[in-house]
């Protein structure tokens, strides 16, 4: 048997927290982490990076300089009016920048994550167990002996999983 994944099922936060502390401390590595909202807490045990806040703010300064370049372009370059002889450069742009730089970050950060994580149309899902997306939080593990197995399985049992199988 080799690389078997043992998925252990939690109905409470709390217990889900400490069974990851405790396979840790037992030297197996937990592979992921599925529940129905972020816990930032399982961010921490696992030691999670992710780089979507840097490229959220590298998104946010090209939609700042591409939407001030355009107001710019358009309304001093291309076609500049003159109102009572008020100046074309004004502070006029900044509403207009401030809501195309917030359209432009969430839309790209969007279109990132979810092409990170190979999400949209006809994706299969990772995992399939029925109410992870409700109220059931999953720890998944990947072991590779059958005594690994067995003592993964009692570790799940013992931190409180309401259910324990093996794929």
């Amino acid at each position: 048997m080799n690389n078997q994944k043992i998925l252990g099922v939690y109905d409470d936060e709390e217990k889900l927290l400490s069974s990851i502390q405790l396979i840790q401390e037992k030297g197996y590595k937990v592979e992921d982490v599925v529940s129905p909202y972020p816990i930032e807490k399982v961010f921490e045990l696992l030691k999670l990076k992710t780089r979507i806040p840097a490229a959220a703010f590298l998104y946010g300064i090209l939609g700042l300089i591409g939407t001030f370049g355009f107001l710019y372009w358009t309304s001093v370059i291309n076609y500049p009016l003159v109102f009572g002889g008020k100046p074309q450069n004004t502070l006029s742009f900044v509403i207009v920048i401030f809501v195309m730089v917030i359209f432009v970050v969430v839309s790209l950060t969007l279109l990132t994550f979810f092409i990170s994580e190979k999400k949209g149309p006809g994706a299969k899902p990772y995992i399939e167990y029925p109410g992870i997306s409700d109220d059931k939080y999953l720890i998944v593990i990947d072991v590779a002996s059958d005594t690994d197995v067995k003592s993964v399985n009692e570790l799940l049992k013992n931190g409180g999983a309401v259910e324990v199988t093996e794929k």
